[in-house]
């Protein structure tokens, strides 16, 4: 038989053999057992399929949907408009804000001591890294992207955007820059009463959670789109006129008090550094180890904040605003520095440079707040006061033994709060609200002093309260939780690297070059053991050695 005879054969043979299984899989299919076997299969994929298509599109939704499908903004986008004046101005303003980590980045590492000065300048640098990506991808959606009263669900990685945010003629990108400026300050703040004994894979982790979520959800309650602060009270709109919301110029509560808030929680989650005695034990404030250094930064954050109040307008068109608002920033400061000099010179017959420091800043931090709707003696007043409620606020923490190195409770929490109760206080009732063109005066914001009752006092007390109360559960959870996470994930460094220092520790060097008795240097270490040395021991003992 030929090779083309025999083919069709073993085709037929191969067919045969294939379909047998088959004739199998019928007959055993017509049992019942099989049949349920079956159908919990069938129904289970089914299941799985659902849910995967549920996932997809939240995730859609989520990510994609375009900042348009809200009436109101379909609305605005028709009549989109960019003002090359006010974006440029909000630009300007917008890099002055960050040049603000250079005067955070200098002032922490000078209030702080030379062993942990290397750290300070990496966490800022990469909690700014970190911020910078958070905020493109979630951070700016969930403060301004169009959602609901509680948090924004539009723009997820600046997807949809629009000419120029949501009618205020600045360029998209420009105020998504601005905006990104004042997260990366709320999170520079939350480090200050946490250093010396944070670990950086900790730091990591819990700035993922206050960049990430916490402070973008309460800056959408204030600033965001349909927030319920800034626009209808929420659950209190019963409390409070119609018209009178919660109003924050520029973060005395959005930025500055979260900011605070969040610190707090994290210094008391960490414990006080080791070695450190308090006040009523008999000890006192470790000395800043280049309190130089530390001026100078407190100095780029006055200058820095002339971007943060008077760009808060957002229009280069509200002259008149811009320099009430400047005018009104200076004075504060200028108010808490010397109030805060002269309130604690009776008791320590010094002129303290730190508490000169963080009495400016307290009187800036304050008036960030009002500064749009008061006058310059409220201004005074009310930097007057912060320079007042910093030494006072310094002095109970010291008596509560929390350890806060640079101050930054003081000075954002306690200054704080008492910048966005003032407004319901000194509001001048001439000045309404910042537009594109120029201030509307039709509905003029009026405080308890100059005639206009209660009613905003109590938004404030209700804004500044709820905030407060929600950041310290979110931000509580968050750092107890890093802080029991086992290993070098641990919010706090181990007691060997605490004292060894955590420049050496964790960075690999230290902040200064220098040589001790025997010729003692510094090679970043490549295989070679480091050495465990503590600088500010080193440089006392250097110092007391060249003095005798």
């Amino acid at each position: 038989m030929s090779l083309h005879s025999r083919a069709p054969w073993g085709a037929g043979s191969r067919r045969r053999r294939a379909q047998r299984p088959k004739r199998l899989s019928i007959r055993a299919f017509k049992e019942r057992d099989t049949q349920q076997r079956f159908a919990i299969i069938l129904a289970g994929k089914m299941a799985g399929i659902a849910a995967a298509a549920a996932v997809v599109a939240f995730a859609c939704f989520m990510f994609e949907t375009a900042a348009g499908a809200a009436p109101s903004q379909a609305a605005l986008k028709a009549a989109d408009f960019v003002s090359p004046m006010n974006t440029a101005w909000v630009l300007v303003a917008a890099f002055l804000v960050f040049f603000m980590q250079a005067g955070f980045m200098a002032l922490e590492a000078g209030f702080a001591r030379s062993k942990e000065s290397v750290n300070i300048m990496m966490e800022c640098i990469f909690d700014t890294c970190l911020c910078g990506i958070l905020y493109w991808a979630i951070g700016f959606a969930f403060e301004f992207g169009v959602g609901n009263s509680i948090i924004g669900h539009s723009f997820f990685f600046l997807h949809h955007n629009t000419a120029d945010y949501n009618g205020t003629t600045v360029g998209f990108y420009a105020f998504v820059l601005f905006q990104f400026a004042f997260a990366d300050t709320a999170s520079t703040i939350t480090s200050g009463a946490m250093l010396g004994r944070t670990s950086f894979k900790g730091d990591i982790l819990y700035s993922l959670g206050v960049s990430g979520f916490i402070y973008p959800l309460t800056v959408h309650w204030i600033w965001g789109p349909g927030g319920w602060l800034g626009n209808t009270m929420g659950w209190f709109h019963g409390l409070v006129p119609d018209g009178i919301v919660f109003r924050d110029f520029a973060g005395s509560t959005a930025v500055h008090t979260v900011g605070a808030v969040l610190s707090l929680a994290g210094a008391l989650a960490l414990g006080p550094r080791i070695g450190r005695k308090f006040a009523r034990d008999g000890g006192g404030p470790l000395p800043p180890h280049d309190v130089n250094i530390a001026a100078i930064g407190a100095v780029l954050l006055w200058f820095g904040w002339y971007g943060f109040n008077p760009g808060s307008t957002l229009s280069a068109m509200d002259w008149e605003g811009v320099g009430r608002v400047a005018i009104n920033t200076t004075i504060a400061a200028s108010a808490g520095g010397l109030v805060a000099v002269f309130f604690t010179y009776p008791r320590s017959k010094k002129w303290d440079v730190g508490l000169a420091i963080n009495g400016f800043l307290g009187g800036l931090v304050a008036v960030t707040c009002p500064c749009y709707w008061i006058s310059p003696f409220g201004a005074v007043c009310i930097g007057a006061v912060a320079g007042i409620l910093v030494p006072l606020a310094t002095d109970l923490l010291e008596h509560l033994r929390i350890d806060d190195p640079v101050g930054a409770v003081p000075v954002h929490g306690a200054c704080g709060v008492w910048g966005t109760l003032a407004l319901g206080l000194f509001a001048t009732g001439q000045y309404g609200v910042p537009t594109a063109l120029g201030a509307d005066n039709a509905v003029p914001v009026s405080g308890l002093f100059y005639g206009g009752g209660s009613s905003q006092l109590l938004a404030q007390a209700i804004g500044n309260l709820s905030c407060i109360v929600v950041v310290a559960i979110l931000g509580g959870a968050l750092m107890l939780g890093v802080r029991r996470i086992p290993g070098s994930w641990n919010l706090r460094l181990s007691r060997d690297a605490e004292l060894e220092g955590i420049d050496l520790f964790a960075h690999g060097l230290p902040a200064y070059h220098m040589e001790f008795g025997q010729g003692f240097s510094y090679t970043s270490p490549a295989g070679a053991a480091r050495p465990r040395v503590d600088l500010d021991r080193e440089l006392s003992i250097e110092s007391s050695t060249s003095s005798a």
